[in-house]
C-alpha cells in the first residue's frame, strides 16, 4: 500500500469526499529523514547501497583468491597453464620460489633438485666458482673442478684449465708469475649471473645458458691492470650424477653487451674496499 492511499500522509492537503476527514500532508525533509515519506525512500535507498556494497566485497575477494592461487602456481615443480614456463617472454627471468639447494661442499653450493630450475641453479652457482679467485691457485682450483665436474670430465678439463692458468696469463691480469698478488693490491676475480635458460631438457642431461657480466683487475694504489667489466655467456651441458647436477662441458663466448653507463669510475681503494667488503652470494632460478 501506498502512503498517498487511503490513510495515508501523501497527497495535497485536501478534505475526503468519502469520510470529510481532513487529509495534512507532512514536509518532506530529505535532510533529516522527518516526513514518513521520505522516511520509506531512505530505508529503500540504503538497502541497495549496502547489496551493491557486499557484492563489490565478493567480486574483490573472488578476483583476490584468484590471483593468489595464480601467483602460487610458480611455486611448484611442473609449470600450470597460468606459470611463467608457458609464456616465452615471461620464463628467462621470472624466479620460481624454490630453495636451490640443500648444502654446500667447499663453499659451492650443491644438492640441487633434479629439474629444469634446479639445473639452471646449478649453473648459476658453478659459473660464479669457475670466474673465482680461487681458480688462480692450483690447488683450489682442483677442489673447484672436483666439486662441479662429472667424475668422467674432471681429468680433462682440469689438465686444460692447467695449462690455461700459465704464467704469461698470470702477467697478463697483473699477478705474479705464481700466481700470487703483488702485495698492497687485492686481486679482483668475480662472476655475476645475470639471467639462466634451459635450451635442452632430456632425463638426465640438461643444457643450460648462464648469461654474466664480470669483473677481473688489480685494485690498489699504482696498478697497471685496473678492475675491468666484461659481458660474456656461459654453456653448460649437465648431467645428473650421484643425486646432483655435474658440468660435462663447459664453453664461453662474448655478449650479449649493454651500453655502457655513464657512472665515473671509483677509485681503487674504494673499489678493493668493495670487493673485500661485500660477499657474494648464491644464486637460484
Amino acid at each position: 500500500m501506498s502512503l498517498s492511499d487511503d490513510g495515508g500522509y501523501g497527497g495535497d492537503s485536501h478534505r475526503g469526499p468519502e469520510t470529510g476527514q481532513t487529509r495534512t500532508r507532512l514536509p518532506d525533509n530529505d535532510g533529516e529523514g522527518y516526513g514518513y515519506g521520505s522516511a520509506r525512500r531512505s530505508r529503500t535507498g540504503l538497502t541497495s547501497r549496502n547489496l551493491i556494497t557486499i557484492v563489490g566485497v565478493i567480486v574483490l575477494l573472488l578476483a583476490a583468491i584468484a590471483f593468489a592461487n595464480r601467483g602460487g602456481s610458480g611455486n611448484s615443480e611442473s609449470p600450470s597453464n597460468d606459470s611463467p614456463k608457458d609464456t616465452g617472454a615471461a620464463q628467462p627471468t621470472a624466479p620460481t620460489g624454490t630453495k636451490p639447494v640443500t648444502g654446500k661442499n667447499g663453499g659451492i653450493a650443491t644438492g640441487f633438485p633434479k629439474t629444469e630450475q634446479g639445473a639452471e641453479s646449478a649453473g648459476a652457482n658453478y659459473a660464479v666458482a669457475l670466474g673465482s679467485t680461487e681458480m688462480f691457485n692450483k690447488d683450489k682450483r682442483h677442489k673447484v673442478i672436483t666439486t662441479i665436474m662429472a667424475p668422467s670430465s674432471t681429468a680433462a678439463f682440469q689438465n686444460k684449465l692447467d695449462e690455461a692458468y700459465s704464467p704469461g696469463f698470470f702477467k697478463n691480469v697483473g699477478l705474479k708469475a705464481d700466481g700470487t698478488t703483488p702485495p698492497g693490491l687485492t686481486f679482483v676475480s668475480r662472476t655475476i649471473p645475470v639471467g639462466t635458460k634451459t635450451t635442452a631438457s632430456s632425463g638426465d642431461k640438461a643444457t643450460v645458458e648462464v648469461w654474466c657480466t664480470g669483473l677481473l683487475g688489480m685494485a690498489g694504489q699504482g696498478s697497471t691492470k685496473p678492475v675491468t667489466t666484461s659481458w660474456f655467456t656461459i654453456t653448460m651441458q649437465l648431467t645428473w650424477t650421484n643425486n646432483d647436477w655435474k658440468v660435462l662441458t663447459h664453453s664461453q663466448k662474448d655478449g650479449p653487451a649493454p651500453v655502457s653507463g655513464d657512472v665515473p669510475a671509483s677509485g681503487a681503494k674504494e673499489i678493493a674496499g668493495a670487493v673485500q667488503g661485500y660477499g657474494g652470494f648464491t644464486y637460484a632460478r
